[in-house]
């Protein structure tokens, strides 16, 4: 999450549509494939598999979305220097600021409420926008809204609860 403290935007595709979230599934599915099943005896190998697999998707293997090029033949490193350390984010005089555990909650009204195990040790603000509600961000990135009176935050898609699943996962 640091990025978005040096003003990285992050953006979000609709997974319903194949042209915005087909190119990773496939991806996910081809490194699978090859650097993961079956798998290596220990994690030295698997580590060394998937060495095999960076190098010759990135320096080896064509692209068609690249024009058949390889994405080390047309990466360029970024201009932009990151800073050695990162200045701590700063919210507006009206938002409460709270810390999040490495337990990833916050207080909130002497209650406990999650917020994400990936801000552990991160600031967060809270904007009230409603009797008992609050939209809860880290730096300029919405993350959802805090309803107190359920002591929750619901995503962007008024979910409470969220469908645990991994990067690697074919869903």
């Amino acid at each position: 999450m640091s990025v978005h403290k040096v003003s990285v935007d992050t953006s979000f595709t609709n997974s319903r549509f194949a042209r915005t979230f087909g190119t990773m599934r496939r991806m996910h599915r081809t490194l699978k494939a090859e650097a993961t099943r079956p798998p290596s005896a220990n994690l030295h190998a698997q580590q060394a598999r998937f060495n095999r697999f960076r190098h010759e998707y990135n320096d080896d293997r064509p692209h068609e979305a690249l024009d058949q090029e390889t994405p080390a033949s047309i990466y360029r490193p970024s201009a932009r220097e990151l800073p050695r350390t990162l200045a701590p984010l700063e919210y507006p005089g009206h938002f409460e600021v709270r810390l999040v555990s490495r337990n990833c909650g916050i207080r909130w009204k002497k209650c406990w409420v999650c917020v994400t195990h990936t801000l552990a040790g991160e600031y967060v603000g809270l904007e009230e926008v409603g009797d008992g509600l609050w939209d809860v961000y880290f730096g300029p990135l919405k993350l959802g809204r805090l309803d107190e009176r359920r002591r929750q935050i619901e995503d962007h898609k008024g979910r409470f609860a969220r469908k645990a699943m991994s990067p690697m996962s074919p869903d």
